[in-house]
């Protein structure tokens, strides 16, 4: 249920009625808006006497929320969430390119890589220190040592770093890390995502293979229920009928999710194609469906890469694609 408060309201009426509310064991969110003041109501709102409520001098109208996301729902909070990584802002018109290679392998690459994208204008280091992979016996990542070689790599060019946390057992190695990802195979860990709740560093939640934007929305709100509400939605594609590419680019995603959450909305084109001659057009395409940013792999040798070269771009493929979506930014600002 969400309590909309008339233009004029004082801090003071406000502050009471969210004490009425918290009286009858609710918790209350207050979202302040260009015009008006919402407070969103979670819990047993069955207590509240909407008829009274409305009859309130300072009560707009009263309105239920059928939707099972509360915290993630754009009304709750009509403005769109600006999710700040120490500077480097998404949401809320800021839009970002996170790029690097799927693993960290060595220093030489991920420093190398990270110069080469930072040039090129992106705003975020993506690196693997975890890999989840089908298979047990190809390459699961260099663990801590990786992290520490993506932190090395943001000391040597100021990039804020993001890399994909598996086990709640590693939490402590990623202090340091900007942006913790949520990847595929675990969006519906909700143990994870309990204990992400209790943190108040941003997290990217990939969409799962076979899950639904609703199943995301509430995967973010185990998130944001724990009190942590810095998470950036990213759509990375999903496994239907098709075998061109590696999953189906849903971008109707971006339009979909910007309509239901306030929350950022990114997307991965490369592990949604699978294919790196593809990535360049699906992320000019993302761009212009509205994507508050891109998630893109770089490598530095995409042939001899040990996780997804496949799917990586060359630094020199990446500047042209940087170059390109820029331009369809400044279009589209037109």
């Amino acid at each position: 249920m969400i309590a909309i408060v008339k233009p004029g309201t004082s801090a003071e009426q406000v502050n009471n009625l969210c004490s009425w509310f918290e009286s009858m064991g609710l918790t209350t969110h207050m979202s302040a808006g260009e015009y008006h003041t919402i407070i969103g109501l979670v819990g047993d709102t069955s207590k509240v006497d909407v008829g009274l409520l409305e009859s309130l001098s300072i009560i707009e109208r009263v309105q239920r929320i059928s939707e099972p996301f509360k915290k993630a729902n754009r009304k709750f909070h009509e403005m769109p969430t600006i999710v700040d990584i120490n500077g480097v802002k998404i949401g809320g018109g800021n839009f970002q390119i996170i790029a690097g290679p799927c693993s960290v392998e060595t220093r030489a690459q991920i420093t190398g890589v990270a110069q080469s994208v930072k040039a090129s204008g992106a705003t975020i280091l993506r690196g693997g220190a975890f890999k989840p992979r089908t298979s047990p016996y190809d390459f699961q990542g260099l663990h801590g040592e990786g992290i520490q070689l993506l932190l090395e790599a943001k000391k040597e060019t100021g990039l804020p770093i993001i890399s994909e946390l598996m086990n709640i057992a590693d939490l402590p190695l990623f202090e340091e890390v900007d942006i913790i990802q949520v990847g595929a195979r675990n969006m519906q860990n909700f143990d994870l995502l309990k204990e992400l709740g209790k943190t108040k560093k941003p997290i990217l939640l990939k969409r799962g293979l076979a899950n639904t934007l609703k199943e995301l929305l509430m995967s973010a709100e185990y998130i944001m229920a724990g009190g942590n509400e810095n998470v950036i939605l990213c759509e990375r594609g999903v496994r239907t009928f098709e075998t061109y590419t590696r999953n189906t680019l849903d971008l109707s995603a971006v339009t979909v999710l910007h309509e239901l959450t306030h929350l950022p909305v990114v997307v991965d084109p490369s592990h949604a194609t699978g294919v790196a001659r593809y990535v360049e057009s699906m992320a000019m395409a993302a761009t212009a469906a509205g994507a508050d940013g891109l998630m893109i792999e770089v490598h530095n040798d995409p042939e001899h890469a040990l996780c997804d070269g496949a799917q990586s771009l060359t630094p020199a493929q990446f500047d042209r694609l940087s170059r390109r979506v820029m331009r369809i930014r400044e279009a589209m600002a037109e």
